[in-house]
C-alpha cells in the first residue's frame, strides 16, 4: 500500500466529496437524517439523543458515533460530518488495491482502486446525508482484507469498528465468521480467529436486541421492523413489479463491477446484507443513493477484489478490472445516484434569507420547522425539531417556522395546512413574516 497513487486518490476523493457535500448543505438539500445525526453526535457524551427518536439507542447500536462526537467537539461544524463520511468512502479503496496487487501488477491494482472510488453505490452513499452506515463499507472491507492476508490485528480493529456501526453488521459478521471458520477449518489459527469474530459479533447483536433496545427510553417500537411488516397487498405487488425492481437493483450492484464478485466463493459473505435490503417491502432499502447501501457495499467490494485477483492470468485480470472501471463510469453517466440536478446548485437569495432568519432565532429555541431549516439548526439547537409528519399529530413546540420559498419541502406540504388551522384556532400567533419566512409562537406560552 505504499503506492503514492493510492493515497493521493484517497485524499482527492475525500476533498471532492467534502466540497460536494458542503455545497449540498449550503443550498439546503439535506434531509431529515442529517439533522437527526447532528443532534445525536452533538449529545454523544450526554443523552445520545434527538427530539425525533429520543434515545438513539432505541433505534440502533452505534457507539461509533461517540468518535464522531469527539471530532465534532474538536471541529464544531456540520461539514465535519460530511468530511468524515467522505474519508470513510475513500478508505474503501486501499484494501481492494492490496488484495488485487498481491496477485497482479500495480497497474491492475490502481484500476481496481479507481473502480472503487467510482463505484456508483459507494458514491451515492458517500454523497448522501451523513449516517452511521457511511462507515460500514470501509470497516468491513478492511476487516475482511486483514483476515484474508493474515493481518489479524488489522482485522480485529476493523471488526470492532464494524460492529460499532450498527447492529445489523454484528449479525452479518457473525455469519461471516462462521463462513470463515468453515472455509479455513484446516488452519487452526484462522479458524479460531473466525469463530472469535462470530462469537463477539453474536454477543453484540444479542446485547442490543435483548437488552439495550428494549430498555432505551424512547419509541418502544423498533422502527426498522416496518420494512418487514409484509401484508397481502405487499406480497401481491411482488409480481411482476417487485421482482423486476429487485432484479434491476442487483444489476446496478454487479454490472459496474463486471460481475467479478460472482466469480468467487467470497460472495457468500454478501448474501445476508443483500437479503436484508431485498427482503424489505419498501423499495427505499434497495434504492441506490440511500444509506442502506452501506449495509452490503463492503462485502461486495471484498468479493470484487477476490474475484479480480483470481480470474485468469495477469492480462485477463487487467482487462476484467478495466471493464469494471469503464462500467462504473457508464453507470454514473446513465444512473447517477448523486442526483446532481436535484442536490447541487448555486446558492440563491432564498438560501441566504433562510440562514439569516435562523441565525436570529432565540438560542436553544423549541422550534418546529421543515427539513431545510431543521438541518441547519440541529447541531447547535438540541430542541429544534421537525413539523409533524401527519396533520393529525399535535404540534407541541414553542415556536414554528416555515419558509414558503421552499414549497416542495415534504414537511411543509404535509403539515402546512394543519399549522394554518392552529393559527386560525388561535393556538399559534404570527410573530414575524419576511418574504416567504413565517415565524409563529404558541399562545399558551413557552418554557
Amino acid at each position: 500500500m505504499r503506492d503514492r497513487y493510492l493515497w493521493v486518490g484517497c485524499a482527492l476523493y475525500t476533498v471532492v466529496f467534502t466540497l460536494l457535500g458542503a455545497q449540498k448543505y449550503a443550498v439546503h438539500r439535506n434531509l431529515v437524517d442529517f439533522g437527526i445525526f447532528e443532534q445525536t453526535v452533538a449529545s454523544a457524551f450526554g443523552c445520545f439523543c434527538n427530539p425525533l427518536e429520543g434515545s438513539h439507542w432505541a433505534f440502533h447500536f452505534s457507539p461509533i458515533l461517540f468518535a464522531v462526537g469527539g471530532a465534532v467537539g474538536f471541529a464544531h461544524s456540520p461539514i465535519t460530518l460530511v468530511a468524515l463520511q467522505a474519508l470513510a468512502g475513500a478508505l474503501c479503496a486501499p484494501p481492494v488495491y492490496a488484495l488485487v496487487r498481491a496477485r497482479s501488477d500495480a497497474g491492475t491494482a490502481r484500476l481496481a482502486a479507481t473502480a472503487v472510488w467510482l463505484y456508483p453505490p459507494l458514491a451515492g452513499l458517500t454523497f448522501g446525508d451523513f449516517h452511521e452506515n457511511g462507515f460500514a463499507p470501509a470497516a468491513v472491507v478492511w476487516a475482511l482484507y486483514g483476515f484474508d492476508t493474515g493481518r489479524f490485528r488489522t482485522a480485529a480493529v476493523a471488526v470492532l469498528a464494524a460492529v460499532a456501526v450498527k447492529e445489523d453488521q454484528a449479525c452479518f459478521l457473525a455469519f461471516a465468521g462462521v463462513a470463515g471458520a468453515i472455509a479455513y477449518r484446516s488452519d487452526p489459527f484462522r479458524r479460531n480467529f473466525a469463530l472469535g469474530v462470530a462469537a463477539v459479533s453474536a454477543v453484540v447483536a444479542l446485547a442490543f436486541f435483548g437488552w439495550i433496545q428494549p430498555h432505551a427510553d424512547a419509541n418502544p417500537h423498533w422502527q426498522p421492523s416496518r420494512f418487514y411488516a409484509w401484508t397481502s397487498v405487499d406480497a401481491a405487488a411482488l409480481l411482476p413489479r417487485g421482482i423486476l425492481e429487485r432484479f434491476g437493483f442487483l444489476l446496478l450492484v454487479f454490472v459496474p463491477l463486471a460481475f467479478l464478485p460472482l466469480r468467487t466463493a467470497a460472495i457468500v459473505v454478501a448474501v445476508p446484507p443483500l437479503v436484508e435490503v431485498l427482503a424489505s417491502r419498501m423499495s427505499t432499502t434497495y434504492t441506490l443513493g440511500s444509506h442502506y447501501a452501506g449495509a452490503w457495499i463492503g462485502y461486495v467490494l471484498y468479493a470484487f477484489a477476490a474475484g479480480a485477483a483470481g480470474v485468469g492470468n495477469a492480462a485477463v485480470r487487467r482487462r476484467a478490472v478495466g471493464w469494471a472501471l469503464a462500467l462504473c463510469v457508464l453507470e454514473l453517466v446513465v444512473a447517477d445516484p448523486l442526483h446532481p440536478g436535484i442536490n447541487l446548485r448555486l446558492r440563491q437569495p432564498r438560501d441566504a434569507a433562510l440562514d439569516t432568519a435562523l441565525a436570529g432565532l432565540p438560542r436553544d429555541a423549541s422550534v418546529a420547522t421543515q427539513e431545510e431549516a431543521y438541518t441547519h439548526l440541529a447541531l447547535d439547537d438540541p430542541s429544534a425539531t421537525l413539523l409533524p409528519e401527519r396533520a393529525s399529530t399535535p404540534l407541541r413546540a414553542c415556536f414554528a417556522l416555515i419558509d414558503r420559498a421552499f414549497p416542495d419541502s415534504p414537511r411543509l406540504v404535509e403539515y402546512g395546512g394543519a399549522l394554518q388551522s392552529l393559527v386560525s384556532d388561535g393556538r399559534y400567533a404570527l410573530v414575524a413574516r419576511r418574504g416567504g419566512i413565517e415565524f409563529y409562537r404558541s399562545v399558551n406560552g413557552c418554557p
